[in-house]
């Protein structure tokens, strides 16, 4: 499974917001914020699309 790199504060920030709302785990809560937010671009943008919208959200640089 591929692996990211989350800035330090930013990995406690989710821990604790996960925790707060009963995930089983940081990881799950990260994996169902992508995927969530995956869904509410629309599976019609391409790539490039997808990567500036992520881009201009602060998720990639």
């Amino acid at each position: 499974m591929p692996k990211i790199k989350l800035d330090p504060h930013l990995y406690e920030r989710a821990r604790q917001v996960a925790q707060a709302a009963g995930y089983a785990s940081t990881e799950e809560f990260i994996v169902h914020l992508i995927e969530k937010e995956l869904a509410r671009i629309g599976p019609a943008d391409d790539a490039k699309q997808v990567e500036e919208r992520l881009r201009g959200l602060g998720y990639i640089e």
